[in-house]
């Protein structure tokens, strides 16, 4: 386990906390494959019954970490990414996935909220999806799920425009199931995992998979990453970062489509 993912196990329930707070809990190829390692761990570990996703610090995460991207989009980026096993990992777990948000959720911060079964936000929670922003597409079979939850009108603006949706919004939208004041975020979640722990965990997997399809996830899974992996290569990627790293606003206006 990394450093920036801490992991400890109590009564059943597993919580993985995004631990980079300095770095608004960006998520790295490192941070990935150790969330990717302990979810499939977890599958076969009796003892891990339900698994709690969580941020240190005022916010759960700012997303990827934009530096590893513009390092794939410049091919200096060597390995697998991690990503991948992440986001399938949370597609195909068969244990209750919670999630405690607080502060802004960027990103894939927002779409692995899809593959929760249990989401609490705080008050000041924020969530985005700043894809197309970065001259990318949306991951994690949200462009599946994100419309089938919200409706194709509010997914679309939620994409295209990468403006923040407030928790009270989320909740309405059903994105999650509750919302409440930030100094009880984690008590709320911790209580909430501590009841699926005492359920049956067989008949808990059984519905879990009734209702959700990995099969067909995963393969939306597969096509946004090729997708995905193409639109780095592009010029409208290239721009972002180099905009980025050059403290300006990117210029698509003057790249051929």
């Amino acid at each position: 386990m990394t450093e920036h993912i801490k992991s400890e196990r109590k009564d059943h329930v597993l919580t993985l906390t995004f631990a980079r707070p300095d770095k608004k809990n960006a998520l790295t190829n490192v941070m990935y494959g150790a969330l990717a390692d302990a979810i499939v761990a977890a599958e076969t570990d009796k003892a891990t019954r339900v698994i709690v996703l969580r941020g240190e610090g005022d916010m759960f995460t700012a997303g990827n970490d934009v530096g590893e991207f513009a390092d794939m989009a410049t091919g200096a980026f060597r390995g697998e990414r991690h990503v991948s096993r992440f986001v399938e990992a949370i597609a195909r777990s068969t244990r209750p996935l919670v999630a405690a948000v607080q502060g802004r959720a960027v990103g894939i911060g927002t779409t692995m909220l899809l593959h929760c079964d249990f989401v609490v936000l705080a008050e000041d929670a924020q969530l985005s999806t700043p894809f197309v922003n970065l001259a990318l597409v949306p991951e994690a079979a949200s462009t599946l799920l994100m419309p089938l939850r919200i409706g194709y009108a509010r997914a679309y603006e939620m994409f295209a425009l990468g403006e923040a949706m407030d928790a009270k919004t989320a909740l309405q939208l059903g994105i999650a199931n509750r919302v409440v004041p930030l100094s009880k975020l984690h008590m709320e979640a911790a209580m909430v995992a501590a009841r699926l722990a005492r359920l049956p965990a067989g008949s808990l997997a059984a519905t879990k998979r009734l209702m959700r399809n990995a099969e067909v996830l995963t393969a939306q899974i597969g096509a946004e990453s090729e997708c995905f992996a193409a639109r780095l290569q592009t010029a409208e990627a290239r721009e972002v970062f180099t905009a980025f790293a050059e403290k300006r606003p990117p210029d698509f206006a003057r790249l051929a489509s």
